[in-house]
C-alpha cells in the first residue's frame, strides 16, 4: 500500500495526535455502515437536485 509521507515531524505528529487518517481523501464508501451511506447519498442527491432546480429556475426566468 502506497502510504504518504508526513509533510514534516510537526504536521506527522498533529495528525497521529488528533487521529487523522492517513488517506482522507480516498474514502471508500462502501466500508462505511449502510445507515451512514444511505445518509450520504440522500445529502449528495438533495444536493445534486437543488443545484439541478436552482439552474432550471434560473434559466426560465
Amino acid at each position: 500500500m502506497n502510504e504518504k509521507e508526513p509533510f514534516n515531524d510537526v504536521i506527522d505528529h498533529y495528525n497521529k495526535i488528533e487521529g487523522n487518517p492517513a488517506n482522507a481523501a480516498s474514502t471508500d464508501w462502501s466500508k462505511l455502515p449502510k445507515p451512514i451511506r444511505l445518509i450520504g447519498y440522500f445529502l449528495f442527491g438533495l444536493l445534486g437536485l437543488g443545484a439541478l432546480l436552482i439552474l432550471v429556475l434560473s434559466i426560465f426566468r
